[in-house]
Formats: C-alpha cells, sequence, structure tokens
C-alpha cells in the first residue's frame, strides 16, 4: 500500500494522500530522514497515482482484489520480519527494531483467517510481482543490511500515515465490521500516538552512524522499494480489470466467462483442460442479458400467460 504519505480529505472525490510534513525544526538536510523524504518524493507522487491507489481511494476496490492486496502484504511483512529478526543486533539496523509496536505478520493472520478461514494457507499463493519484492527483502536482509533501513522507512511510516486513510476507505467500502475484522494490519494496538512515534522514528533514522555514501544508497533502496510497491499495485490493477462485479447481499454472483470459473456453480475440473468448453452457467446468463434475447423472452411469457388464462376459463 501507499508508503510515507500523510492523509488529507479529498471531498467528492474519495480521500487522497499527500506527503508527510517534518514538524522537527532541528532537521538538517544532511540527516538521513530529510534525505529519505526529498529523495523520494517523485516516488511518492508516482505511487500515490497508479490507477489502483487512486480507485483504492475513491471506494472502488472490489472485496476479491482487497483479499489478493492483503495476501501481497502477508509475503511482504513475512520476509520483512524475518530479516528485521535477522539484523536485530545489527549496528546498522538495531534502533529501528521495534517488534512490538510495528511488526505487522501476526495481524496480518488475522487478517487472512478472516477473509479466507482456518485453512488459508492452503488457498494463498505469492504472486509473482510480490516474489521479486520479496526476493529483494530476503538479498537485502542477508547481504546489505542497512539497506534493510529503506525498506522498514518505506513500510512502516506508510503504514502509521497513509495506511490509515486507507484502513477507512475499506471499512466503508467493503461493509467490514467495526470490530476491525479484516484490517488488523492497520491497526497498531501499542502506539498510542502516531506522530509521536513516527518522530522518534525519525530521530533513530539520523542518529544511525552512516557515511554519505551509505546514506545515498539508502535513499536509492527507498525508491527501489516504491516501484516494488507500484508493481504489485499495477498486477492487482490488472487482476482487478477481470473480476466481475461481485454479488450483494448474498446474491448469486454474476459470470460473464471472465475471472476464475470455479466461482461458477456448474465448473467441473473436466472443464480445466478443454478451452472450447463453455460453463453453460456462463452461456445462459451471457445470453440473458443481451437486449433482443430480453425481448423474446419477455414475448414467450406473454403468451404463455395469455394461453393459461384462456385454458382456466
Amino acid at each position: 500500500m501507499p508508503s510515507v504519505m500523510e492523509s488529507s480529505e479529498g471531498g467528492d472525490e474519495g480521500e487522497s494522500l499527500r506527503y508527510e510534513e517534518m514538524e522537527d525544526d532541528n532537521v538538517s538536510p544532511s540527516d538521513l530522514s530529510e534525505l529519505l523524504k526529498e529523495g523520494t518524493k517523485e516516488s511518492h507522487d508516482r505511487a500515490e497515482n497508479t490507477q489502483f491507489v487512486k480507485d483504492f481511494l475513491k471506494g472502488r476496490i472490489k472485496k476479491e482484489l482487497f483479499k489478493l492486496a492483503t495476501t501481497a502484504l502477508y509475503f511482504t511483512y513475512s520476509a520483512l520480519e524475518e530479516e528485521m529478526d535477522r539484523n536485530k543486533d545489527n549496528p546498522v539496523f538495531a534502533p529501528l527494531y521495534f517488534p512490538l509496536e510495528l511488526h505487522r505478520k501476526e495481524a496480518l493472520i488475522k487478517d487472512m483467517k478472516y477473509f479466507y478461514g482456518e485453512d488459508w494457507k492452503e488457498k494463498i499463493r505469492c504472486s509473482e510481482a510480490t516474489q521479486q519484492y520479496v526476493d529483494r527483502i530476503h538479498h537485502v536482509g542477508q547481504h546489505e543490511p542497512e539497506l534493510l533501513v529503506a525498506h522498514a522507512y518505506t513500510r512502516y511510516m506508510g503504514d502509521l500515515s497513509g495506511g490509515q486513510v486507507l484502513k477507512k476507505v475499506a471499512q466503508r467500502a467493503l461493509k467490514l465490521p467495526s470490530t476491525e475484522e479484516g484490517i488488523q494490519f492497520y491497526t497498531f494496538e501499542n502506539i498510542s500516538n502516531a506522530q509521536k512515534f513516527k518522530q522518534l522514528y525519525r530521530a533513530r533514522l539520523n542518529a544511525l552512524d552512516l557515511g554519505k555514501d551509505c546514506k545515498e544508497r539508502i535513499v536509492e533502496e527507498a525508491n527501489r522499494a516504491f516501484r516494488f510497491n507500484m508493481e504489485v499495485f499495477d498486477e492487482l490493477d490488472k487482476i482487478g480489470r477481470s473480476l466481475t462485479e461481485e454479488a450483494q447481499d448474498g446474491g448469486v454472483p454474476v459470470h460473464d466467462g471472465k475471472g476464475d470459473l470455479r466461482k461458477c456453480p456448474y465448473y467441473a475440473d473436466k472443464l480445466a483442460g478443454t478451452a472450447a468448453a463453455g460453463c453453460p452457467y456462463h452461456t445462459a446468463v451471457a445470453l440473458a442479458q443481451q437486449p433482443i434475447v430480453q425481448l423474446i423472452l419477455a414475448v414467450c411469457v406473454a403468451v404463455a400467460a395469455g394461453a393459461a388464462a384462456w385454458y382456466v376459463m
């Protein structure tokens, strides 16, 4: 989801995200927090303007797509927190290790159980774009731990900022429970004041004993992290365009031949290997949606009704 952005109201066009403002007057242009802020502005803009994020902020998010986004987050944070645990005593990262306050994996497991059930692990897979992101996090954690700073910064500071807007949008758009099931990822129970915690985190960033070259590499890696996020967004956007409209109030979902055939009540395993075979449910629904067919059906119904009335006279 969008990283290191604060929220603002967007009126009728939906919610919006804006850059996080630094409140510390003592910050120096050479401080890592300032370098990250200035050095990732362009990436902020691009991430905020991906179609997936724009649609999300306007409340145009299908439940199935939100589930896939949550799945991507689960794999991402599992990798990130595994590498953070690995480097918790490494001086280039240790000051930023806040497992109680920040770690999201356990919260994501709760969300996965809510959306997929107790056997959720059997129902999910890591997408191609997410896997590339995960692979990079593992490489950094094992070979260049100083760059882990960039990934932790872009993820957690974003979650505490723009992520809180997404939480409200998702809860409203998907009609999720007020008890926050399905959006535990966005709930930081052990942070009472997000703004103060972010100030503490930035202070820890600036206190890291890093040279100029290392800081520049961290900023470069933060931009790379944004690119990975944007690739996940683009992947989700493509999937979203292939999803059919979801059933409302427990109704039967309408299929148009796109998306997952397994959602069709007449799906049979033997159809999986037969590209030419069509689902009778899909075909019937598609035909019924044609205006000429609807007219013919209406005429037939009228004729049948007339015949029935004549018969009982």
